[in-house]
């Protein structure tokens, strides 16, 4: 299919390629164009950004969790609704596993997706040395996919000349600057941006940026470079059946405190036979009426550690429906949530949901960061014994009880270690799942939902 598609990418994380991808989202949007937006990796808080600009949901482009094929079969079942598709990189452009490969890195993504790639360059502090950086990234790669730059962080006076010699000198096209906005830099948390709920007038500074960014980008010749993309050819993955005739009721929780949720892993469960009941930690009181299982998703609710731990009313209520045998999967913030105590961000210890007999406490640094291989030590609700599932961890905070049921392992590292409460009823670990590296495990949950045996 003919799939229009472009990758901003960067030389390094904080080079502002979430910043500009956003300005260039809302400028396309302003323009009426139907824009699809896509992040390479497994971040959460960047797709949101992007979906506050496009008004639907933005996906994520991860090698890692889904090899080639199936990354290009994700790709396109959303590229195909769209006029054009915006990726946005992740980290430095040939950053990938263990630091040390090129695999699952926006070079891979490109690779995969065979798609022109725009390097956004910062500036700051740099004059004609941009020239030999670029040269530098646009030839490490055979073939060659880097076709742009844009120069961020760029006085308006120096660029005409600066393109001039870039273009003189390299095979790229500059496709023009940002200027040094201040007014507009959005806050970071734990080496990523804060939510876009946190951000006083996001519309109003999208708008203000968007129409910097039609001024000082030819957004044409971007638009061009995206239709230039050869047509794209994909294979299906093979996924199992649907579970039974009738929809699934999955409570999944959504709100400030838990918003880490793989968009590609609702729609897989979807697909099985999951109709998704929405309910919030901090506000409601139980569970919704009728639900067969239970998704706590990641997030922040060590932030909202005091307002959780008073909603007395939903603590207990999952705390009896979990152990009541309710199948659940609680994924990192989730996780924290099931314990007996969670340290807030303010230092106080405060009573959550007490499935977890152990106290979440702050460590003050990155405990694990980093793609994560799951092997099953024991037959559990996702995966009988010896079954493999792919993940990624990313947490300032630690358990008194991690888990044993499974054992992460770092790949291309030497590293492993013990994790996961798991039983026949419950997955909760911080390894955040992508289900399809493994669509059976998703199956296995919502037969677990059905009340079919959860072994496989």
């Amino acid at each position: 299919m003919r799939l229009p598609r472009i990758m901003l990418a960067a030389p390094a994380s904080g080079s502002g390629k979430t910043l500009v991808t956003c300005g260039i989202l809302q400028a396309l949007v302003n323009r009426g164009y139907r824009v699809a937006s896509f992040k390479c990796g497994p971040d959460y808080i960047d797709p949101m950004f992007h979906s506050h600009v496009i008004g639907t949901r933005s996906g994520n482009l991860d090698t890692f969790f889904t090899g080639r094929e199936t990354t290009r079969y994700l790709f396109s079942q959303e590229a195909q609704q769209a006029e054009i598709s915006v990726a946005e990189g992740v980290m430095g452009y040939y950053d990938g596993l263990g630091g040390i490969s090129t695999e699952a890195s926006s070079a891979d993504v490109a690779k995969a997706l065979d798609m022109p790639v725009v390097l956004v360059v910062n500036c700051r502090g740099l004059s004609l040395s941009v020239i030999p950086l670029i040269q530098g990234f646009v030839e490490y790669e055979h073939p060659r996919r880097i076709r742009g730059v844009i120069l961020n962080q760029m006085s308006p006076s120096v660029y005409p000349d600066m393109k001039e010699l870039i273009e003189m000198r390299l095979p790229v096209r500059v496709l023009g600057y940002v200027p040094r906005l201040p007014e507009l830099a959005w806050e970071s948390r734990h080496l990523g941006l804060v939510m876009p709920e946190e951000i006083k007038d996001l519309r109003e500074k999208l708008g203000k940026l968007a129409g910097v960014l039609e001024k000082s980008l030819d957004l044409d010749a971007l638009m061009a470079m995206a239709y230039e993309a050869p047509a794209l050819e994909y294979t299906a993955p093979s996924l199992p059946g649907p579970v039974g005739r009738k929809k699934l009721r999955i409570a999944l929780a959504r709100d400030e405190a838990f918003c880490f949720t793989y968009r590609d892993n609702l729609r897989l469960l979807e697909e099985l036979g999951a109709e998704f009941l929405e309910f919030s930690p901090l506000r409601d009181k139980e569970l919704p009426k009728g639900c067969e299982g239970l998704i706590l998703s990641g997030g922040y609710p060590e932030l909202y550690a005091e307002q959780l731990s008073g909603n007395a009313s939903m603590c207990r209520a999952v705390q009896k429906a979990v152990q009541g045998g309710l199948p659940c999967i609680a994924e990192c913030g989730g996780f924290l949530y099931l314990h007996r105590s969670l340290e807030g961000e303010d230092g106080k210890s405060y009573p959550m949901a007490g499935v977890v007999d152990a106290h979440a406490y702050r460590t003050g640094k990155l405990s694990r960061f980093g793609y994560v291989m799951l092997k099953s030590l024991e037959d559990q609700m996702l995966l009988s014994k010896g079954g493999r599932i792919r993940g990624h961890e990313f947490h300032y905070w630690e358990s008194g009880d991690s888990g044993g049921s499974m054992r992460a392992e770092k790949p291309l590292r030497q590293r492993n270690w013990s994790c996961v409460h798991g039983t026949l009823t419950l997955y909760a670990g911080f390894p955040h799942l992508f289900f399809y590296s493994n669509p059976q495990a998703a199956k296995n949950f919502l037969e677990c939902c059905g009340g079919a045996s959860c072994l496989r």
